[in-house]
């Protein structure tokens, strides 16, 4: 704290005795984020850049988290130079864009959540097995991308190491996964011990390898990357496999939640703050779900009455959950197909609510077996020059068993207007500065894609009395979230108690709502920040409604919500106020 006050206080003199300008911001920023992405490398990947890609930092290492915090440090109290005054709007409000991604980021520091770096569906392990399999971002185009590649490798098995070491250190200051979590993740480790390199996830861009390389490149790595994988990437999943089958599960808690951690409640409020980019207590976002939950259970009801079926409303749940109609597919590809489908009825649609539409183009793909097991349906963006697409991943777990009711739903939620929408056109953005094209604010950005959900009949779906109940399904799904994330990181609940909840309030399966439920005790606060950013885009909209009449246009109100990209919701609910305040 002394070395950011000497900062800060260096920053101010600087100032007095050398004013900036405008153009010095922009500049200052850009200068901020270029430094950003040689810190951590592997965001340039998913950006389509190319500088990086041979390297990867340790982040799990004490002297990478130096380099963090010094960097946040340096840029906040650089930022004294500039004030409010000089700047434009616009600029005002990257500043403090800036100031908050610099205050969560030190803040984060102040806790021990890197002590358990491995989890079921979040941790690095899992997307780096996406690069590996060469149909990620990380390219695997010409020889200089094959040898970035054994590079970046390296740096993953420094990462394994240091991820064993905290956990070892986790074990001491009982900062544990809990157990349920540390067995779903051993079989992903496990999948990574092969028998023969030719087997390994790691080797799919050898089988993959273009026929434009010369045969001497063919062989050099082929040879590279089958010893790498033989002597360095095996033993290295067998090392941290054994570890978590062993030592680690005899650790594990079995405690759901964050509360039965030392400071974790601080945690959690410090989560809540991050994701849902609000200083909501527990208590009240418990109360607010609690709320919606009895809201959406009377849409549900009405549903229920509208199909004729008889019996109360769990009863229904299970008729739409083992709904053989609902269950039409024998083919991994028709599933693919529906959602193809859904999008060309969609398209004439889309004009009338939305002026701003992105260029980037979009496909339909099936989740990658190696993760399928554990993994949702998600959103990939595609890269800034457009050459990768954005990709929305579908999990097929059971082809025979899978479900439909929601697809619609889910189609526009993770696609188009939803998540395809708002990231391609933040990243499309030329007028954003460069740091703004890939900020994310869960509280805006699965905020605005719950949001869309509910835009289905005026773009022309929902037309299925079940498609529209898999509307207030997922809707009911995240108003759960509310009520379950705060139970069990701040209320005591069990894991088994947040399951019966969800049980008793929704459609999903048992085994999706478990396999929910362990999500969250993964990632605290995350699910929150659907049904908060949901509620308060709603908020806006019903605002701006109300107060400007006939001269409300849904095109417009939907620019302004999208044109500024991710921002935390109190500057959003500023931005749109503005824009009532300039027609009235």
């Amino acid at each position: 704290m002394k070395n950011a006050y000497l900062l800060m206080l260096l920053a101010v003199i600087t100032a007095c005795s050398n004013p900036k300008t405008a153009e010095d911001f922009d500049a200052y920023l850009e200068q901020a984020y270029q430094e950003t992405l040689a810190l951590y490398r592997l965001p340039s990947t998913y950006l389509g850049e190319s500088r990086y890609n041979d390297t990867l930092p340790n982040y799990l290492s004490k002297d990478f988290s130096a380099k963090e915090i010094a960097l946040n440090e340096k840029y906040k109290a650089g930022l004294a130079q500039f004030p409010d005054e000089i700047l434009s709007e616009d600029q005002r409000l990257s500043k403090q864009l800036m100031l908050w991604e610099i205050d969560i980021a030190l803040d984060e520091k102040e806790y021990l959540k890197d002590l358990m770096p491995l989890d079921q569906m979040w941790s690095f392990h899992l997307s780096f097995g996406q690069l590996a399999s060469g149909q990620g971002a990380q390219p695997f185009v010409t020889p200089q991308d094959y040898r970035n590649w054994l590079v970046r490798v390296e740096g993953y098995l420094a990462w394994m190491q240091s991820a064993e070491d905290n956990m070892r250190e986790g074990m001491e200051k009982d900062w544990v996964l809990p157990t349920t979590l540390i067995q779903k993740v051993i079989p992903q480790l496990a999948q990574m011990v092969t028998d023969t390199p030719e087997e390994h996830l790691f080797y799919a861009p050898i089988k993959n390898i273009p026929e434009s390389f010369g045969e001497a490149d063919k062989e050099n790595f082929t040879t590279a990357y089958t010893t790498m994988i033989q002597d360095q990437v095996i033993p290295a999943y067998r090392r941290l496999h054994d570890f978590m089958a062993g030592e680690y599960l005899a650790a594990g808690r079995k405690s759901s939640g964050f509360d039965a951690l030392t400071g974790g409640a601080d945690y959690y409020q410090h989560a809540i703050k991050r994701y849902t980019t609000t200083n909501m207590t527990p208590e009240e976002i418990h109360q607010l779900g609690l709320s919606e939950v009895a809201r959406i259970r009377t849409e549900m009801e009405a549903i229920k009455a509208e199909v004729g079926f008889e019996g109360d409303l769990m009863a229904f749940f299970d008729h739409v959950r083992s709904a053989k109609e609902l269950m039409p597919f024998d083919a991994p590809e028709q599933v693919i197909e529906n959602f193809n489908a859904i999008h060309q009825r969609v398209i004439p649609k889309v004009n009338e609510l939305f002026s701003l539409q992105p260029k980037t183009p979009f496909e339909v793909r099936r989740t990658e077996a190696f993760r399928e097991a554990s993994a949702s349906a998600e959103y990939n963006s595609g890269s800034l020059d457009g050459t990768r697409p954005g990709i929305f991943y579908v999990p097929i777990r059971d082809v025979a068993t899978y479900n439909v009711h929601q697809d619609e739903d889910l189609f526009l939620h993770e696609a188009i207007p939803g998540h395809h929408f708002q990231i391609s056109l933040q990243q499309e953005n030329t007028a954003l500065l460069s740091f703004r094209k890939n900020l994310w604010y869960s509280a805006y950005g699965e905020g605005w894609a719950l949001y869309t959900e509910s835009l289905g009949k005026e773009l022309g779906l929902y037309e299925d009395p079940y498609q529209y109940f898999g509307m207030l399904a997922a809707e009911m799904h995240r108003a759960i979230r509310l009520v379950v994330d705060t139970g069990m990181h701040a209320k005591g609940w069990s894991r088994e108690q947040a399951i019966q909840y969800s049980l008793e309030n929704e459609s999903e399966s048992e085994v999706k709502i478990t396999s929910e439920i362990e999500r969250y005790m993964a990632n605290p606060g995350q699910a929150l920040s659907y049904k908060i950013g949901q509620l308060k885009i709603r908020e806006l909209r019903s605002k701006a409604e109300t107060a400007l009449g006939e001269n409300f246009d849904i095109r417009e109100f939907h620019r302004v919500v999208l044109e500024s990209g991710c921002i935390p919701l109190a500057l959003l609910e500023e931005k749109v106020n503005r824009w009532i305040d300039s027609l009235i």
